[in-house]
């Protein structure tokens, strides 16, 4: 009777907003990831990054990441680490807390997002000059 008259999504939407903090968390995690879910907390990265679970959902979209609130709206696929880039993935079932069989060497660089698209992106300076040149019309005399 319960699941006829839909008590049970009040139910389960009650549920969200409870494990979120409350209608003003809620709404926040709303706004900033465009979903509001309920799960296992798997892990958190170095970068404050959490990454949760839940097998309830669809697979392909049963993981997930909340991303560092110091990030707010500015977030990027390139800011997950490597380490955890193959459990988001599907490539393991093993989030990299609890495998240990993954070599750390010392000469392995720390993870950095891809910075493409951005004003801090690296662009190489050219001494030839341009092939193709903007119009620039010129003005009337008065």
């Amino acid at each position: 009777m319960a699941k006829f008259l839909g008590i049970n999504r009040l139910t389960k939407l009650f549920q969200m907003v409870r494990e979120a903090g409350g209608l003003k968390q809620a709404y926040l995690k709303l706004y900033r990831n465009d979903d509001l879910k309920i799960g296992t907390l798997v892990g958190i990265d170095k970068y404050g990054n959490k990454y949760f679970e839940n097998p309830y959902y669809f697979y392909g979209r049963n993981r997930w990441i909340e991303f560092a609130p110091h990030v707010n709206m500015d977030y990027d696929g390139s800011m997950i680490p490597a380490e955890w880039y193959g459990w988001m993935h599907y490539k393991t079932d093993l989030p990299p807390i609890r495998d240990g069989c993954r070599p750390k060497y010392k000469w392995i660089a720390d993870h950095s997002e891809n910075l493409s698209g951005t004003k801090e992106a690296y662009y190489p300076y050219s001494t030839t000059p341009n092939k193709v040149e903007a119009w620039e019309p010129k003005a009337k005399k008065q």
